[in-house]
């Protein structure tokens, strides 16, 4: 349990708040479909989220650094990808059991505790999912992977939002007031960028890639959220 309850909270979004994973993967396949590709088993579609979505498009297209395409084919599969993806991002995608409450146990126990999304997804499907759950309202910000020069586990993003957040509270939020929830080794990296406090989900799309990256606190599912945090989360 934290002996200082964070200051800031700020969460990913795929695997951590929401499971898009059903639909993420209906995507990459339709986009593999439209260039004539074999479609891919959902466990390695999966494995391939996390560094936002022109990364995913390359590792689907067999390309992981970036070498093996040219830029105008990768370009024309990403843009399939991301509107297939627009029209289809709540198909399948619902919010984690838990996450409602434990945020809104967190809100009402510590309601100067500033909360926050820094996704490496696109930022307006991502502020368009997080309005449909109504999850929005718990956010005083959500950045995605094309709200900065850079994506996660670059720590610009969550620089960015204790700057704001500290500038929202009046005084300073330093990393160690700082939580970063998330289920892959990428926010692990991102909390450890700044030294702020990594809070791990396994419930979430990576498990072993997160657990090798050893965050700070580890749950297997949101409502142990709360009792990390030493919150009562009431039924």
């Amino acid at each position: 349990m934290f002996s200082n309850f964070p200051r800031l909270i700020v969460f990913d979004l795929d695997g951590t708040l929401i499971d898009s994973r059903h639909d993420l993967c209906n995507s990459v396949n339709a986009m593999l479909k439209h260039l004539g590709k074999p479609e891919l088993p959902e466990d390695v579609i999966a494995s391939y989220i996390g560094d936002g979505a022109s990364m995913l498009v390359r590792r689907a297209l067999g390309d992981p650094e970036g070498d093996a395409h040219d830029e105008e084919y990768v370009n024309g599969a990403l843009i399939y990808f991301l509107d297939y993806y627009r029209a289809h991002k709540l198909d399948f995608t619902y919010v984690y059991p838990g996450v409602m409450e434990s945020l809104e146990a967190i809100r009402v126990a510590r309601p100067e505790t500033l909360m926050a999304v820094l996704t490496n997804k696109p930022v307006n499907p991502s502020r368009d999912i997080c309005d449909h759950f109504g999850l929005s309202g718990y956010f005083f910000q959500n950045y995605g992977g094309n709200s900065f020069h850079t994506k996660k586990p670059d720590p610009h993003g969550l620089l960015t939002l204790m700057a704001e957040a500290s500038a929202i509270a009046g005084q300073t939020i330093t990393a160690k007031e700082t939580l970063m929830v998330g289920d892959t080794e990428v926010d692990v990296l991102t909390a450890r960028a700044v030294g702020a406090v990594s809070l791990g989900c396994s419930f979430g799309l990576a498990p072993h890639r997160l657990e090798a990256a050893k965050p700070d606190y580890l749950v297997g599912s949101a409502k142990e959220w709360v009792e990390t945090l030493g919150v009562v989360l009431r039924n």
